[in-house]
């Protein structure tokens, strides 16, 4: 119970007892899982509740020992250590300076690197300044002037590589070697003059950002110390050290303003590596500091559980060792480099991995007995424990040892042991994989590598039973069969190849074609004519089943999509769109939130102008009467007819709910969510009169335990009126202090970019009624949270449904105008509520923005501003609803169709019950985005950019996107067809339909009547087609039918 109660409550709400105990429950834990992170900083939060110094610095000591930790420890621990050793004493001195070391080691933190210059400058100002106490005799030369000069040195060199901030501690040396030289003795001013001299032209060949407060300096050095005649020639050899660096920081700015302006986003970091990996002469100070930068943030995010940071660390200390190897920087430094990085991600089988390689490498030039066993690295990574909870990190670290077994046994004698122990490990990783993941590999890279093995020993039918063993888990996948025949081919066995092609060709594979392709160049190779005939007839019956089951599969989808299309109409049509705003009481992991959250709905297609007799004629009385007579899906009514239940245990399944609420009324769904620290459940009944018996449950028992029932909406929240920097975590930050959450849901930005709302639902309806008091505060200056309580019956009141019409678009904007100049001239219209002004990186405008009125009428008066010069340019002014805007064609000349998929790109691998607008969140800090649009049944988002230039850069992008722990796949739109289907698919038997066969695109606008929809056909076959007659239709309208609609005739 008390480990229960220390997850929910936190350390700081545990009196001393409890801290104490949870104390020794979490040490327990870090002693069966060292390498543990989340366990070391519970530790730490925990010490830091007792009040104890000792227990304090054993927690940071711990993690210390066992990890690479950031400024968040480290600082509090030396601050601790400070207070605990005896600095008059060089024990005490040198126990704190080991410590500074320590910490220097781990990650680059300019924090550290100043608080330890500080505390030297300090000491030696204490011992050696105008106010100066006598020094301890115990202390012997530390502190002294010269031991001072070398100290500093060392600290400030380590902090060289921060173009950023590395003047924080070169200035500070500069300041301190001036004061001693102006204090300096007659006999000791020469030798510091060249002293100070050379640390200030070497300081101008490294980059750095205060590069002209540098040359200053010099500049004042010299006149002060050099005499007049050597001053100019000096200065010039300077000014042309300086030149090239400065040229290349200058180069580097807006990439260093883009980490400024993103608050050194882990994206940013990424950009910035990717363009010192491609520049032709890459600059080592520069790679090393960018890198060191990186990892340093990626990590202080990891600590503070950010997601994705972990992944972008893996990452990040994988290229930078690439980076290092390519440019050659030698085994010496890359060894201790390693010693750092497997300290920081001993989870990362992809480092680890790397490593062995370094050793093997290392071992050509170096002592082997300086370097680590290749052996004792591979059962150093395992025994941490964590390479084996990611099948992504197992396979790297797994391939890496075996490969080294295997390329000794090549070039020594055959060793029995080494080779039994490289089979073991790899068939030890591959039963590693199967425990959580059923299916294993998809790749089947330790498959492979396994059967290579064998096959170098000739050992063929152990090769063989790799495969057969392979496809008793893995039967559907193409890949695994087209190796397995391969290898059977490749020996030979013909016979039994042939019997594994006969067996698997009907059978439901992931690509059955490529089974075909295979077996039929197997045969056409191998095979008698026989053979032959034999394969390919039974090639094309199996074909002609799976086109059959494929057409009847889409044939479904299509229907079910219609359904679906249908039951999300209103059953009355109904001027207030906002009923569409339906807070989904799902969970997130859901596959159906994606519908629930869909705020904006598409446009309609039907037209809004009446049929005219001639069209009148093509529809039958039949064809009325079936319309008539089809039922209408009826509107599910979620937030009335959903219960949220809480305080689950643990055990709890769907039948213990349904048991439950049996004599409710009917239950229509029951979802059962696991959060990190609580299991709820979402009730859904058929109809709203189940709610109230629904509710009697609240503080009954399951399993023993008593449980919460309450309307789910009631512990719901609608925010809107934030910063427009808020994303996902943000509002999680904010709202997760009142309780825990149980989801933040998004709208959809399809239609419209600048909606700025979202849900936050809490597991409990006080948590909700907590938050609440955050109505009205300002988290930026005059923007007031909005905070209500998600009533359905008052939704009309919460929502944005006619923001559109409240809005106009304008553009033609000169470059000059700012705010004020629109707000003057927009608010002589109506009350303006926001304008939204798109500026460049430098603050002038780009040429448009969005202005939003209090009231729809005032909008559609601004219209009036339409062609009105501001600034020496007409300005053009219509209302900004893009559902109006996207029937025009773009400017480009392409259509907009054509234009937008120019712009867009296919993301793939979308993990389950992602959000649209978190997804559009994550990939708006990467780049400008305009909508992206899910297709979650796929696992795929198409995602529309701001230009084909920001789409050229996504697609070039070397670092992976990472999300939700994710690597997503991204590829050009429109390669692959078209993402969304305008009708049912055709019931072809799965038969390739030519393209001719389906006729031109009917044409439309001036001169031309757009057709009425044919009934589909029933055969590609057929006698007549609804192409047909539509091709048939446009021939009937020419120059004269347009000559009569422009007399008006």
């Amino acid at each position: 119970m008390l480990k229960t109660d220390i997850h929910t409550r936190g350390p700081e709400n545990m009196d001393e007892a409890q801290s104490l105990e949870a104390v020794a429950n979490i040490l327990g834990e870090i002693s069966s899982s060292p390498f543990d992170l989340s366990l070391h900083l519970r530790h730490v939060e925990l010490a830091k509740t007792l009040d104890d110094l000792e227990s304090q610095l054993t927690a940071f000591q711990m993690a210390s020992e066992f990890l690479a930790v950031g400024d968040d420890i480290w600082i509090p621990y030396i601050d601790a250590k400070a207070k605990s050793v005896d600095l008059e004493t060089e024990a005490g001195v040198e126990e704190l300076l080991q410590l500074y070391e320590r910490a220097e080691a781990d990650y680059l933190s300019i924090p550290i690197l100043q608080k330890h210059l500080n505390f030297i400058l300090e000491q030696h100002s204490k011992y050696y300044g105008e106010e100066a106490t006598p020094k301890p005799e115990s202390l012997g030369e530390l502190f002294s002037t010269a031991w001072t000069r070398e100290t500093i040195q060392r600290i400030v060199s380590k902090g060289i590589e921060h173009v950023a901030e590395s003047h924080l501690l070169f200035d500070a040396q500069r300041d301190w070697e001036l004061e001693q030289l102006e204090k300096a003795s007659p006999e000791d001013a020469p030798i510091l003059k060249d002293h100070v001299g050379e640390i200030l032209l070497l300081r101008l060949k490294q980059a750095h950002s205060n590069s002209d407060e540098t040359f200053q300096a010099y500049s004042s050095f010299t006149s002060k110390y050099r005499s007049p005649s050597e001053y100019e020639t000096t200065m010039v050899a300077a000014s042309k050290i300086r030149g090239n660096v400065v040229k290349g920081y200058e180069r580097r700015e807006p990439l260093e303003i883009d980490l400024k302006q993103s608050s050194n986003s882990l994206e940013a970091f990424s950009s910035y590596i990717t363009y010192e990996r491609r520049a032709k002469n890459p600059d080592l100070l520069v790679t090393r500091g960018i890198y060191e930068r990186a990892i340093s943030e990626a990590a202080k995010r990891t600590f503070r559980n950010e997601p994705g940071a972990e992944a972008a660390l893996f990452v990040f200390w994988a290229g930078y060792f690439d980076a290092l190897r390519l440019l050659d920087v030698g085994v010496d430094v890359e060894g201790e480099l390693f010693k750092r990085a497997l300290r920081s991600v001993p989870g990362s089988g992809e480092v680890w991995a790397r490593y062995i390689r370094f050793l093997e490498r290392a071992s050509e030039t170096m002592v082997s007995s300086d370097l680590e066993a290749v052996s004792n690295a591979y059962n150093r990574a395992i025994n941490t424990g964590l390479i084996q909870k990611d099948m992504e990190q197992l396979i790297p670290v797994t391939l890496a040892y075996a490969s080294y077994e295997k390329r000794q046994l090549t070039h020594e004698e055959f060793d029995e042991n080494a080779f039994a122990s490289m089979i073991a490990a790899v068939e030890g990783a591959i039963q590693t994989i199967l425990q959580s993941v059923k299916e294993g590999d998809p790749k089947f890279r330790l498959e492979k590598f396994l059967v290579a093995a064998y096959e170098d020993l000739q050992l063929i039918d152990n090769a063989v039973e790799v495969w057969q063993e392979a496809a008793k888990r893995s039967r559907f996948s193409y890949n695994l069969w087209i190796s397995y025949t391969d290898l059977l081919t490749k020996h030979k066995q013909y016979d039994q190849a042939r019997a594994v092609f006969a067996d698997i060709h009907k059978k439901k594979l992931d690509w059955p074609e490529a089974i075909w392709e295979a077996w039929s160049s197997f045969e056409h190779l191998y095979g008698s004519v026989e053979d032959i005939d034999s394969a390919l007839d039974k090639i094309e019956k199996a074909r002609n089943q799976v086109n059959f089951y494929r057409a009847r599969d889409a044939a479904q989808a299509y229907e079910a999509a219609q359904a679906a299309v249908a039951a999300a109409q209103p059953s009355v049509p109904i001027a207030d769109t906002s009923a569409a705003i339906n807070v989904d009481m799902q969970a997130p992991s859901s596959a159906a939130q994606n519908d629930a959250m869909e705020v904006d709905s598409a446009p309609s297609t039907v037209s809004s102008k009446k049929r005219t007799a001639d069209d009148e004629e093509h529809h039958d009385a039949s064809s009325k009467k079936a319309r008539t007579e089809a039922p209408s899906a009826l509107k599910r009514d979620r937030e009335n007819t959903t219960v949220f239940v809480a305080d689950l245990p643990a055990s709890t399944k769907e039948d213990d709910l349904k048991a439950l609420f049996k004599d409710c009324g009917g239950v229509r769904e029951v979802k059962i969510i696991q959060l990190p620290n609580a299991l709820v459940a979402l009730v859904e009944f058929y109809t709203r009169d189940s709610i109230p018996a629904a509710l009697t449950k609240d503080k009954k028992r399951v399993h023993e335990q008593e449980i919460a029932v309450h309307l789910a909406w009631k512990s719901t929240l609608y925010v809107t009126n934030f910063p427009e920097s808020a994303d996902d975590a943000f509002i999680r930050n904010l709202f997760g202090t009142y309780g825990i959450l149980f989801d933040v849901r998004w709208p959809s930005k399809k239609f419209k970019q600048t909606r700025r709302f979202c849900y936050v639902q809490f597991t409990s309806p006080t948590a909700a009624e907590n938050a609440l008091e955050l109505h009205g505060r300002e988290l930026e200056p005059n923007l007031p949270l909005n905070v209500y309580m998600s009533n359905p019956e008052r939704k009309k009141e919460r929502t944005d449904h006619d923001a559109n019409e409240r809005e106009v678009y304008v553009a033609g904007l000169s470059k000059f105008t700012n705010k004020d100049d629109l707000q003057k001239l927009f608010s002589t219209y109506g009350k303006v509520k926001d304008i939204r002004l798109a500026t460049e990186r430098d603050g002038h405008a780009r040429g448009y923005a969005f202005v939003e009125y209090e009231d729809p009428q005032d909008a559609r008066r601004a219209l009036d501003a339409n062609n009105y010069e501001l600034k020496k340019r007409r300005i053009a002014v219509t209302l900004a609803d893009p559902r109006v805007r996207a029937r025009h064609t773009s400017e480009t000349g392409l259509g907009r169709q054509a234009e937008a998929r120019a712009r867009s790109i296919r993301v793939r691998n979308v993990p389950t019950g992602t959000q649209e607008g978190i997804l559009q969140q994550a990939f708006e800090k990467i780049s400008l985005v305009r909508r992206v649009e899910l297709f979650g049944d796929k696992g795929e988002a198409v995602v529309e950019l701001e230009s084909p230039a920001e789409a050229g850069k996504l697609l070039l992008r070397p670092e992976p996107i990472v999300f939700k722990g994710k690597t997503l796949r991204i590829s050009e739109e429109g390669k692959e067809g078209s993402a969304r289907n305008a009708g049912p698919p055709v019931k072809t038997g799965g038969l390739f339909v030519p393209r001719k066969t389906a006729g031109s695109r009917p044409r439309a606008g001036l001169g031309f009547v757009r057709p009425a929809p044919a009934p589909a056909a029933p055969s590609v076959a057929g006698p007549s087609s609804s192409t047909t007659g539509a091709a048939s239709s446009q021939t009937n309208k020419g120059q004269d039918d347009f000559r009569k609609m422009l007399g008006g005739k």
